[in-house]
């Protein structure tokens, strides 16, 4: 019972990381803190929901397998903020400035 508590308590702070990225794109001024936004809190987001979800795995090889979709997963959003983020300086984009 005290690993189902843990378990439910990484979701939900998972699930208020996503929350907060979510906020973060519709709140901050520009393409660059909004990619900034969510990559964080994606990427800690999906950890501790990863977390939680091996927590109720039902053998190591299971968590092992949620580990690795993790770091893919932390790859791929890197690459493609960073695709992003160049594409559009590229294009001319400007930096949000008071």
């Amino acid at each position: 019972m005290l690993i189902d508590f843990f378990s439910m308590l990484f979701l939900l702070a998972g699930a208020l990381f996503f929350l907060a990225g979510t906020v973060g794109l519709l709140r901050f001024p520009d393409l660059y803190t909004r990619l900034h936004a969510l990559t964080k809190a994606d990427n800690v987001g999906l950890g501790l929901m990863i977390t939680g979800l091996a927590l109720q795995a039902e053998s190591l090889s299971v968590a092992g397998k949620l580990v690795l979709i993790w770091g893919l997963v932390l790859l791929a959003g890197a690459s493609v903020a960073y695709l992003i983020a160049r594409g559009a300086l590229l294009r001319g984009v400007l930096p949000w400035k008071r």
